[in-house]
């Protein structure tokens, strides 16, 4: 488990995003889709086609961190349409 401190916000990527995409490149679809600092120490979470797989980045202060989960059930659970966040 990895803490994250209470005062960090959130961010959903709406929308589906290639988890081919690698640290440099989702920091670069946060400046250009939301026009925010990857760095500025703000949890970003992408999600992949087929819901099985999140992508967080985060910088904590000392350096950027990409986190990868992969659901170990295979079925679309997580496909509920999500408005809130920003488009990437």
């Amino acid at each position: 488990m990895i803490p994250v401190p209470s005062g960090v916000r959130v961010w959903l990527a709406g929308g589906v995003t290639d988890m081919r995409c690698g640290m440099n490149s989702l920091a670069l679809k946060v400046q250009e889709g939301l026009g925010r600092d990857p760095h500025a120490g703000d949890l970003y979470v992408f999600r992949g086609c087929r819901g099985d797989m999140v992508k967080c980045l985060w910088h904590d202060g000392l350096g950027m961190s990409l986190y990868a989960k992969r659901s170990a059930r295979r079925h679309q659970a997580g496909r509920a349409r999500i408005d809130a966040g920003f488009r990437v």
